[in-house]
């Protein structure tokens, strides 16, 4: 009994999703259909009737390609957890110039808002997702929408059949039905392969992404080079080398006083010892922000079990097996670790923080969670920490995850394949 109930309740829910794969793929193909209503309707003899047939027919399809290939990858993904990528073009950011003109990566406008429309229809244009689009629209009508019409269509033959007194179209009602029943679990399926095979992105597109992307990861590694040698320069300059020359004059001026003034001298002598003392102290801290000797000397786990000790949060951290990665993931991992907790502390005013460290499921990779406790709300904008810690993980082609509601927790999940584990 119960496998007859779970049968049945799969037929509804299969009869249902024929209904809207068929709903879906059939957009298109109505907007013609109403096209060549409204011709009829005008006068099919003169030839004049037809031009609004293709002017409405094609504005129609350009109009609903994109909406109905999202709405096949939205159906593909929800119920058979299959990712179809939809590989459409990225836009550039808008950039105003210092002519006061703007520049979207095609032309330059006087507007901000001319330079956007001229670059979405541009790209529109220009990316072969939009001409796979328009196939897809034309094949899904004849390929998934026909199959998953045979429950619906079913259902209407038995609906007609048995409205008619004859037994032949009863028996015809019968044979409907049947066929409703039995394809409803499997006619949906159809849309599943037909949207892999033809909503995937081709090899072209899939090249061009990863060509864009690495081109922005190596603008990114640039701009953050510098501003590193930036800072390293300005920490030096301000700090240690300041001491230094401050030392060196200590230096000349007691040499000079030796055999007037001793004790000028020595006192002279005293701070510069403090000097160089307060110097290497400075180096030291220089040299820990660029990469912690712990890192390099007992690797990824202690250096972050020893951030953890000297963080205000009270954090706990746990790994399954000791991990040794290549030296820039651990300290890309490291730093990012290290930006999470700062972020905690600062900004979600957390008191209680966990970092676990762990392989993925293939064991090529590693995962790095940090929880928090703190009031939540956290979120990737343009420009800020974790846009960055995004960015300087995608150099290794990892990813970045954040789960935070309002009022917490926060979750952040780093994960970067590695073939060293």
């Amino acid at each position: 009994m119960r496998q007859v109930v779970s049968w049945m309740a799969g037929a509804c829910v299969g009869f249902a999703r024929a209904c809207v794969v068929v709903a879906v793929s059939m957009l298109v193909p109505a907007v013609w259909a109403a096209a060549v209503a409204v011709a009829i309707r005008w006068g099919a003899a003169n030839p004049w009737s037809w031009m609004p047939v293709l002017v409405l027919g094609g504005v129609g399809t350009l109009a609903l390609s994109r909406p109905v290939c999202r709405m096949f990858r939205f159906l593909v993904a929800t119920w058979t957890a299959t990712d179809i990528p939809a590989g459409y073009r990225r836009a550039e950011p808008v950039v105003r110039m210092s002519t006061g003109f703007w520049w979207n990566g095609f032309s330059y406008e006087r507007t901000r808002r001319d330079a956007l429309l001229d670059q979405r229809w541009r790209i529109r244009w220009s990316d072969p997702a939009t001409w796979r689009d328009l196939r897809f629209t034309g094949i899904a009508p004849i390929t998934a929408g026909v199959i998953a019409a045979l429950p619906p269509a079913g259902v209407a033959v038995a609906v007609l059949g048995f409205g008619q007194p004859e037994l032949s179209a009863r028996l015809v009602g019968v044979l409907g039905l049947v066929a409703a029943v039995a394809g409803a679990p499997y006619a949906w399926r159809s849309a599943e392969p037909v949207a892999v095979r033809f909503l995937r992105a081709s090899p072209a597109m899939v090249l061009a992404d990863r060509v864009a992307e690495l081109t922005a990861q190596r603008a990114d590694t640039t701009v953050a080079q510098a501003a590193e040698i930036r800072r390293i320069e300005r920490d030096l300059h301000d700090g240690a080398q300041a001491r230094l020359v401050g030392l060196g004059l200590s230096l000349a001026t007691a040499e000079k006083l030796m055999e007037t003034d001793p004790d000028q001298a020595k006192a002279l002598m005293r701070e510069a010892r403090a000097g160089a003392a307060t110097s290497l102290t400075e180096l030291r801290e220089l040299v820990m922000g660029i990469n912690p000797p712990v890192l390099n000397e007992r690797g990824l786990i202690d250096a972050v079990r020893a951030l953890a000790l000297d963080s205000p949060l009270e954090a706990e951290v746990s790994a399954e097996v000791p991990l040794r990665l290549d030296p820039p993931i651990e300290s890309a991992l490291y730093f990012g670790i290290a930006e999470l907790v700062t972020n905690a502390t600062k900004h979600a005013r957390a008191t209680r923080a966990r970092i676990s460290l762990s392989r993925d499921d293939t064991g090529t990779g590693i995962v790095v969670d940090v929880e928090d406790d703190g009031r939540g709300g956290a979120d990737v904008r343009a420009g800020g920490g974790l846009e960055g810690l995004r960015r300087r993980l995608a150099v290794f082609d990892g990813t970045l995850e954040i789960t935070s509601p309002a009022g917490g927790p926060t979750r952040v999940r780093m994960m970067v394949p590695c073939a060293s584990l």
